[in-house]
């Protein structure tokens, strides 16, 4: 009878042992799915008013004429991704200018009508910023004021 319940203290210690394994196991995969999902929810978050502003750059207005004879009135605010892209978005304010009236001389103000309009020319802007970029990238192109002269 000795052994046998030496057998049987060693299966309960056995027992015991799975036991506290599988709740530290359960318990860590538990804090691990938490961590996971407390992370991803600050990753997809849009920023704030004051950080879209301090990471933006204004596009004072330019005139100029489309490929339809009519003028244009437009200005722009353009957000980049950081503070640095900013600072080189200022330095490239000759090239951004470059590229809208470049962009616009191409179009014509049919071509500008409705929202579809404006949203093509903003990714139009974006991307071809974007090409020159270094620092960063632009996020985002707003149209703050927008005038079409017809001839």
């Amino acid at each position: 009878m000795g052994n046998e319940a030496v057998s049987q203290g060693r299966n309960k210690m056995l027992t015991i042992m799975l036991i506290i394994l599988t709740v530290i196991t359960l318990a860590g995969a538990v804090a691990l799915v938490i961590m996971l999902k407390s992370n991803s929810g600050h990753q997809g978050k849009e920023p704030d008013i004051d950080q879209v502003l301090e990471c933006s750059v204004d596009v004072p207005e330019i005139t100029t004429n489309l490929a339809s004879n009519d003028f244009i009135r437009i200005s722009f605010k353009i957000q980049t991704d950081s503070k640095k892209a900013k600072q080189e978005l200022e330095k490239r304010d000759f090239q951004t200018k470059d590229i809208i009236i470049e962009l616009l001389s191409g179009m014509r103000a049919e071509d500008l009508k409705g929202a579809a309009g404006k949203e093509k020319l903003a990714e139009m802007l974006k991307s071809r910023l974007n090409e020159v970029m270094q620092e960063g990238k632009i996020v985002k192109v707003y149209i703050t004021s927008y005038i079409i002269q017809q001839s």
